[in-house]
């Protein structure tokens, strides 16, 4: 189904109007496999798409610095309280732009920064973890001093190499979080690690937000300090992000809030955009709901279903599978095929997917040896257990006839960096055929507008 608009666009601006027409045609007829992507309700984006966007709010409801703020103060209020209440935290910030920099502003808030920079522990990118959880081209890694942390050689998390580097590293964060892991992270094991190493244990759920509102995931509430996350993936809501302080951060530094908040404003930003809190809060607001509890157990089952699929039909799976909403494929025994050309071939087929580097990949980073694959969005659309069964078959025909054409063809690994190379490898009927199976799911499984009721 694709997502409509007001005809006032149409007849204001009908190239931007084509624009989002288009996009919501594609969105319509294609399957969103991208872990961090998602079908967000009609409801929510009325919110993002309101008057509320005039609003300028500089300051925090009640401390703002201009006036006017009657119905922006209400707004992030209620966002507040339902996200407290949803995790169960007592201190929660909405105002965040995104993951990105409300990762940075735990880290500014807390951390001393300058000639004392402070140090914080990440998984390390290739490993799965995040840019702003130390990478080198991260600001988080030139305002202060990174150390990473790995995983073994089948890809689990390296709890015993982290406890050790820890121990002598003495890092003031240790970050919790992953953007390209598939297993359960184990947060017991977390904070007695962080203890040890007398850290700060601060976990970024912004991919398994929604799965922990869900009860589809375990929540690190009682074991982290600090929690940061998107609103967008799991979550289902608008593009934004929240910094949650728990009981145990409190206890610890009864100001962490507060020093968190001043990062946040003045420290990384002006006035908050108040119609993305909005969005906020109804996000939370459906995520609260029953039906919610069953869509992330389902995005759960999808992804372990598709992922044993894929695995019985010969595909290589990091770790063998998963535990959550995503998981990622190691194409290195498919004939050293790269994850760009798997994924441009699937695009081609309307399987929308994103290449990744897997754990120990010796490839260049734009050329990785993978691809991450997360079933949110096909979850939102209804699809179940059968439906996985059948993208599995035709992603695994797929990656099996893109790898025997590239032989075919004779193009080694660096021939795969030309474009047209690409495309000749992924050059085969299967995927007309795909294409056209692709668009009949689609349709039995439209993009709904609502999830309540």
């Amino acid at each position: 189904m694709a997502i409509g608009i007001e005809a006032s666009l149409a007849s204001v601006d009908p190239h931007v109007a084509g624009l989002v027409n288009r996009a919501g045609e594609l969105q319509g007829t294609t399957l969103a496999l991208i872990p961090s992507v998602n079908h967000s309700s009609s409801a929510v984006r009325q919110a993002v798409g309101s008057v509320l966007d005039h609003s300028y709010s500089e300051g925090y409801p009640g401390k703002r610095y201009y006036q006017g703020q009657e119905v922006p103060d209400a707004v992030e209020r209620l966002a507040i309280e339902r996200a407290k209440e949803l995790f169960g935290v007592p201190h929660v910030n909405v105002q965040p732009l995104s993951g990105s920099p409300a990762n940075m502003a735990v880290y500014s808030g807390l951390l001393s920064g300058g000639e004392n920079r402070g140090k914080i522990m990440g998984l390390d990118l290739p490993s799965g973890g995040h840019l702003t959880h130390g990478a080198k081209a991260s600001l988080s890694s030139r305002f202060f001093d990174a150390v990473p942390y790995g995983t073994d050689p089948e890809g689990w998390i390296d709890y015993d190499g982290l406890e050790e580097r820890a121990q002598a590293e003495r890092p003031d964060i240790i970050v919790a979080g992953t953007t390209a892991y598939s297993r359960r992270l184990d947060w017991e094991r977390f904070r007695e690690i962080a203890d040890k190493s007398r850290a700060l244990l601060m976990a970024d759920v912004s991919h398994i937000a929604g799965l922990i509102a869900g009860g589809a995931y375990p929540s690190p509430v009682e074991y982290v300090d600090i929690m940061t996350t998107t609103t967008h993936k799991t979550l289902r809501g608008p593009r934004g992000a929240m910094i949650m302080v728990t009981e145990r951060g409190l206890n610890k530094d009864d100001l962490m809030g507060e020093k968190i908040d001043r990062a946040v404003f003045p420290g990384m930003q002006g006035g908050p955009h108040i119609n993305t809190i909005a969005g906020i809060a109804v996000a939370l607001h459906e995520a609260a709901q029953p039906e919610f509890k069953t869509y992330a157990k389902q995005v759960v089952s999808n992804a372990e279903v598709l992922a044993a699929e894929l695995r019985e039909l010969g595909i290589q799976l990091v770790t063998g599978g998963t535990d959550s909403h995503l998981f990622l494929i190691d194409l290195r025994n498919n004939n050293g095929i790269t994850g760009n050309t798997v994924a441009e071939g699937f695009e081609r087929a309307g399987i929308i997917v994103n290449r990744n580097a897997v754990p120990h990949d010796e490839a260049p980073a734009y050329y990785p040896s993978g691809i991450r694959v997360g079933t949110p969005a096909i979850t939102s659309r209804g699809m179940g257990e059968k439906e996985m069964l059948q993208i599995a078959d035709w992603m695994s025909d797929m990656i099996h006839g893109f790898a025997g054409r590239k032989d075919r063809l004779g193009i080694d690994r660096k021939g795969e960096r030309n474009g047209s190379n690409r495309r000749e490898i992924a050059n085969v009927r299967l995927v007309e055929d795909v294409r056209a199976g692709v668009i009949d799911l689609c349709e039995h499984f439209p993009i709904p507008d609502s999830y309540i009721g």
